[in-house]
């Protein structure tokens, strides 16, 4: 291996020739060449670098080394000498070019090869092999781009912005194996793409607007901004449809956002306006805002009930307090213009105020009794209430509210006929010759309620012979089933129940008191019949009860032979009270046969007469006509008078008596 520097000499063997003396190797000569020199000193034989090698220029040398004789003739040998010249790290690299440009869009994925830089260096080997990397610079270029050291590609590994940094410039080293290095520069430009939205700020803004402002009011700013350049940061902007607002162009990028139109907050109480912005990059980006503004109320609107009227209905005998209904009225209004406060309207019920029948609650309406109500003193009656909100001024509307009471069954049914206990004592006198059918007596009964509350029926509840009397259902008219026998108790005892039709049904009982008899003389005592179903259990009762029969027994004894004694000089009408029933009692529905309102006109009657001689009777069976006797006047009529009624030539007749006790 020869050596690089100049002078460096290189021994080589010398030539050999059989002869001797004159004849042998005499001398030598080198080639021309330029980088040796041949040095020959006796033996000894030595090339000699007269100029440095340069591999890079000539990397091998070949010259001819001659060998001369003293002989004549003179005789020659040559020898070529060959000089590999090896590699010295002599040389460093080579960039192709000293400045690199490079542009970059700002949304390059990330492994993106921006560039590639390119150094050589002459020498081979390890000395001609090139290592590239970055050269002073800072820790931000270290952290978005990367070079291959083997390759020199720069690649990305961070995304760049090119609304922080438009460019970037890198210093590049490229080194041989031994050390030796150079440097370029790598400029790379960013490329604004559009990856900017644009920016909308709200610069101020109205809370609350009030509902009547006028259109044309402004209520807001905004401003529009975009980080992009030039056509990428043109903005339109917009405001979205069906609102009664819109966007008015103020200063560069300012706009004002004012009304378009009037307000109702009953109608819409907030608005959600979005504005839209949209830049004139490709493709365009867009953003939106939403801008809340409030509607503030003011008192337009009066309280309006949910209906036009109310109907309340309510039970007869409520309780005081007890709710009748619920009157709603909505104020569309906010707040205290929307509060709504219930009264009542001035006015009288029946002359007396409304308020000593009714109350409403202020807050929430509801309608209650101050009292309890009675069907029968009135039926229906209305009231007015008015609605009032809190506003200023305050607005209000009315409404009416009938109240409507039913009837509930309250009232027994009250019998008029036979009289009640205690007023009188009666008893009803059937002939002996009575045929099944007979009308013997009638219950006559009213109830003070209405409707199906008011409907009676009358039933036997107890009779001495269950198999002798009927009683009509709704007519109350007491008859005989089957023809009177001789083995019939004279005394009969009916307790009948009238029962109205109310739920729960109320009833009231009377008794009944029959004599079959044709002779008032056949006539037992008749204030024991009273008594008959009258059987304590007390004891005092008994005793009681006995005393009073005795007592009246022999009375009656003393007026059956009074009366006896009597008839034999002229027939007389004996009673021991008059049937009278007052019209007042009676429901308009009843007449009677004589307009007293006791009997309805329809029914028809059977009068039972018996003559003098207890042997031969008559019967009349006949409807209402004038010649019918009425209750009243029986009891007013003289006999003789009774017999130019029903005709009778010797005025001898026998009348059977009402009596009744109840």
């Amino acid at each position: 291996m020869l050596s690089p520097y100049r002078g460096a000499r290189f021994v080589i063997e010398e030539a050999h020739d059989a002869d001797v003396g004159q004849n042998s190797v005499q001398q030598y000569s080198l080639e021309q060449n330029e980088n040796f020199i041949l040095a020959a000193d006796g033996n000894k034989l030595e090339l000699i670098l007269d100029k440095e090698l340069d591999r890079e220029k000539q990397n091998e040398i070949k010259m001819t080394l001659t060998a001369l004789d003293g002989g004549s003739p003179q005789r020659s040998g040559t020898a070529v000498i060959h000089v590999s010249v090896l590699d010295a790290n002599d040389n460093a690299p080579v960039f192709s070019q000293a400045v690199y440009e490079a542009s970059l869009p700002e949304n390059s994925p990330l492994g993106t090869v921006v560039i590639t830089v390119s150094a050589t260096d002459a020498d081979e080997g390890v000395n001609g092999v090139v290592t590239y990397d970055f050269g002073h610079v800072s820790e931000e270029v270290m952290k978005i781009f990367s070079i291959d050291i083997k390759i020199g590609e720069i690649s990305l590994i961070d995304i760049v912005d090119y609304e922080i940094t438009t460019s970037y410039e890198i210093r590049v080293k490229a080194k041989d194996g031994l050390g030796l290095s150079s440097y370029a520069k790598v400029i790379i430009s960013i490329i604004d793409v559009n990856d900017n939205a644009p920016l909308i700020n709200l610069k101020s803004l109205t809370n609350a607007i009030s509902e009547d402002i006028p259109p044309g009011t402004e209520v807001g700013i905004i401003n529009v901004q975009d980080r992009d350049s030039e056509k990428n940061r043109q903005v339109r902007c917009s405001i979205q449809q069906n609102v009664p607002f819109k966007l008015v162009p103020s200063i560069k990028n300012y706009y004002s956002v004012v009304t378009t139109g009037q307000l109702d907050r009953e109608l819409v109480s907030d608005y959600n306006i979005t504005i839209s912005a949209t830049d004139e990059g490709s493709p365009p980006l867009s953003s939106s805002k939403t801008v809340h503004l409030s509607v503030a109320d003011i008192n337009d609107n009066p309280p309006a009930f949910e209906e036009q009227s109310y109907n309340a209905y309510v039970n007869e005998n409520n309780k005081a307090g007890s709710t009748l209904c619920s009157v709603v009225a909505r104020d569309p209004d906010w707040r205290q213009n929307g509060t709504v406060i219930y009264s009542l309207l001035p006015g009288e019920v029946n002359g007396a105020p409304v308020s000593s029948y009714v109350s409403v609650n202020g807050d929430t309406g509801l309608i209650h009794a101050v009292r309890s109500l009675d069907y029968e003193q009135f039926r229906s009656f209305k009231v007015h209430v008015m609605a009032r909100d809190n506003g200023s001024p305050p607005l209000s509307s009315n409404v009416s509210v009938s109240v409507f009471i039913s009837d509930v069954n309250d009232n027994s049914p009250q019998i008029l006929y036979p009289a009640p206990e205690g007023s009188s004592f009666m008893t009803e006198l059937i002939p002996k010759a009575a045929h099944g059918g007979s009308l013997v007596s009638k219950v006559i009964a009213v109830d003070a309620d209405s409707g199906q509350n008011a409907w009676l029926s009358y039933h036997i509840v107890k009779t001495t012979d269950p198999g002798l009397f009927t009683i009509g259902l709704h007519s109350g008219e007491i008859r005989t089933q089957r023809d009177i026998s001789q083995s019939d108790s004279m005394k009969q005892n009916l307790i009948v129940a009238v029962k109205d039709n109310g739920q729960p049904p109320l009833s009231v009982t009377c008794a009944m008191y029959l004599l079959i008899s044709d002779n008032l003389a056949e006539v037992p005592e008749l204030k024991d019949i009273s008594y008959e179903e009258k059987n304590s259990k007390l004891t005092s009762y008994l005793i009681i009860a006995l005393v009073c029969v005795s007592t009246f027994f022999l009375t009656f004894i003393i007026i059956i032979l009074g009366v006896r004694f009597c008839r034999r000089r002229k027939p007389r009408l004996l009673f021991d009270g008059a049937v009278a029933i007052p019209g007042a009692y009676l429901p308009p529905n009843y007449a009677d046969v004589e307009g007293t309102g006791t009997l309805r006109s329809s029914y028809n009657y059977d009068a039972y007469l018996t003559t003098g001689s207890r042997t031969s009777d008559f019967k009349f069976v006949s409807s209402y006509n004038d010649n019918t006797l009425p209750a009243d006047h029986t009891l007013k009529k003289s006999p003789t008078e009774f017999a130019d009624v029903f005709g009778d030539s010797d005025g001898s007749l026998e009348v059977g008596l009402c009596f009744c006790k109840c």
